[in-house]
């Protein structure tokens, strides 16, 4: 959507210091090492840099405008560059994504959820995108900065879908109230942000903020095999549930994992069909219930929605299976841990068949005061009983190990270290021919060095 930057000064209630306010914006950028030509530069304050300062390298590199919160350069007569100052960058970029959504009548899907929020959204969009042109969240650019430069992107496509993440009460009421979702679509609520939330019925609380920038009987989307979202009580909207375990609006039956895939029969109110995901592990069925649902309200017939989850994009899913030289497997999913997504993943580890089937583990982050709880919940869990190795790092992760051997896990078989160097050494000597290893971690530990590290050993 094209914007001229008279209008974008008074969306944002913004004062042009320089250039022309007849110039047509139609794309932002806040990063300039990405910046394309004629791009509108946004200047974010970060924790570790000021963004206000390169605005001068984004003209540099062909933008057109430059929105700025801070400036300290020098203007100079009749200087033609386009330079908008504004109060602040985050809030106006969400101003300018609210009013562009405003203007638009399609279909906005909104997926929100502990665990499965990105693959569920790439899955609805692989799904919609066989009937519709979908622009969707890449990557999981999922909050206050990153959904509004989303919506921002909007072209001529005819359906949105876009991921919310949070950390803290209100964030997901504010990216709502932008988004205006149509459908909302709630994976589950687990423990992630614990620490900070309190409660996972906080968590729930917080998540259900997605409901409010929508309309009255638009529809909401919930996975009913989780213990709060099948009790939740919500007004004024239809709920749809989706269920690997019961008989509920959608459903599925006769789940089978194999290598790389996994097959069952889904169940909708009339139809039935059997899904071969290019994904492994039952964890992606739900997640893939909640996307036919979608489907299912745009109108969509489920041998069209078959064929769109069935042709998946891969590539750029958080959890990618990786063989190293040496014929071992590594199942990167560093990304990001919480309990249960942790949990997930090692049910994938063990059902991917192979020799040895190793837990690379690391801390759990944002628990604040329940870390040791939920890391000593993560050695209890049945999974990490069946592992022939556990190798952990970080100041919490020793409490997995100390969990695992009181729960049954032979001692032999834990390895704890200090460092990920350590780490890395030791496990580049132990993996084997035909070993699965999974590599876990929020993603503050930084455990994808490890990843790289395994993977460019020529030794491995």
């Amino acid at each position: 959507m094209k914007l001229q930057v008279k209008k974008i000064i008074e969306i944002c209630e913004g004062t042009l210091l320089c250039g022309n306010e007849e110039l047509t914006i139609s794309s932002f950028s806040k990063d300039t090492r990405t910046i394309q030509k004629n791009d509108c530069y946004v200047g974010i304050k970060g924790e570790s840099f000021d963004g206000n300062a390169f605005y001068e390298e984004a003209f540099q590199k062909g933008a057109s405008a430059c929105l700025l919160d801070s400036f300290e350069g020098a203007l100079q007569d009749e200087d033609e560059r386009v330079i908008i100052l504004v109060k602040d960058t985050v809030i106006a970029l969400q101003k300018l994504a609210t009013y562009v959504r405003s203007q638009l009548n399609i279909p906005v899907i909104a997926v929100t959820g502990s665990v499965g929020k990105t693959t569920t959204k790439d899955l609805i969009a692989s799904l919609l995108s066989q009937k519709y042109k979908v622009l969707k969240s890449p990557g999981n650019l999922n909050g206050q900065i990153g959904l509004p430069l989303n919506i921002l992107k909007y072209q001529d496509e005819d359906v949105l879908v876009l991921e919310m993440g949070m950390n803290d009460f209100g964030q997901i009421e504010t990216l709502s109230k932008i988004a205006q979702p149509t459908i909302a679509v709630i994976t589950n609520i687990g423990t992630a942000h614990l620490g900070i939330l309190g409660s996972r019925e906080n968590i729930l609380k917080a998540k259900l903020e997605i409901l409010s920038g929508m309309a009255n009987e638009t529809p909401i989307v919930l996975n009913y095999d989780n213990d709060l979202l099948k009790d939740v009580k919500i007004e004024n909207h239809p709920v749809i549930f989706c269920s690997t375990k019961e008989k509920m609006d959608y459903y599925a039956t006769d789940i089978h994992v194999t290598k790389e895939k996994t097959e069952f029969v889904v169940h909708t109110q009339n139809k039935k069909e059997v899904i071969k995901l290019p994904l492994m592990g039952e964890i992606f069925v739900s997640n893939a219930l909640l996307a036919i649902a979608v489907g299912s309200l745009l109108n969509l017939d489920l041998a069209t929605m078959k064929q769109g989850l069935e042709n998946l994009n891969t590539q750029n899913t958080h959890m990618q299976f990786i063989s190293l030289k040496n014929g071992s497997i590594l199942i990167d999913d560093s990304y990001n841990s919480n309990l249960e997504a942790l949990a997930s993943a090692l049910k994938t580890l063990l059902q991917y068949p192979g020799n040895r089937h190793i837990a690379v583990l690391g801390d759990i982050l944002e628990l604040n005061e329940y870390a040791k709880t939920i890391h000593e919940q993560v050695g209890a869990l049945k999974e990490i009983q069946k592992v022939d190795a556990l190798f952990l790092q970080g100041e919490n992760a020793y409490y997995i190990g100390k969990s695992a051997e009181k729960n049954g896990l032979d001692s032999q078989k834990i390895h704890y270290f200090t460092t990920k160097e350590e780490l890395t050494h030791v496990l580049s000597s132990f993996l084997k021919e035909k070993d699965i290893c999974l590599i876990k971690a929020s993603n503050g530990m930084k455990f994808q060095e490890i990843v790289e590290s395994l993977k460019n050993n020529e030794t491995i």
